[in-house]
């Protein structure tokens, strides 16, 4: 996928997430059982785990001298995702500074701006790397370990996904 198709998609799964969950009402939004997070606490993680993101993304030299280059063939977004999948059936669970906290309806619009700012801001970052760059340049994961920067953004489209798919969940039970 190039650059702007994978930017594109980043924005319009997210979009889509942001428009379910301020879709529910008050009550829907704060809904939880058997200790699943919440829509807001969904809302929350999804934020927690963009900051890093956007921030890294602001520096080409700093990705390239803490984080280095990719050392092995560049996995497509099925791979990522499969592999995502398969870390998250084995235990894996998001590390505590991505854990979010109590969160009540009244922050939902200010949570979604702040959102939205970081989705613009990462889609404004990424216009100015190139393809090569995407491929090569790496960046953490806690589940998956190093990835490519078109890697990762491959992960955190599908990401916002499995969020709203967990919330679906959650609602339904």
């Amino acid at each position: 996928m190039k650059q702007q198709q994978l930017i594109e998609q980043f924005y319009a799964t997210h979009r889509l997430f942001l428009e379910y969950v301020n879709s529910l009402s008050p009550e829907a939004f704060m809904h939880t059982k058997s200790g699943k997070w919440n829509a807001g606490q969904q809302l929350s993680h999804i934020y927690l785990c963009l900051q890093p993101i956007a921030k890294a993304l602001v520096s080409k030299d700093f990705l390239r001298e803490k984080f280095g280059t990719l050392n092995r063939p560049l996995m497509d977004e099925a791979h990522v995702i499969t592999r995502y999948k398969e870390a998250l059936a084995n235990g894996g669970k998001a590390p505590e500074r991505f854990v979010p906290g109590a969160f009540n309806s009244e922050e939902r619009d200010k949570a979604t701006a702040e959102t939205e700012q970081l989705l613009t801001g990462i889609g404004q970052l990424l216009q100015d790397y190139t393809e090569e760059e995407l491929d090569t340049l790496v960046m953490p994961h806690p589940l998956l370990g190093p990835l490519s920067i078109r890697e990762m953004m491959y992960l955190m489209t599908y990401h916002a996904t499995h969020h709203q798919l967990q919330t679906e969940a959650n609602l339904k039970s």
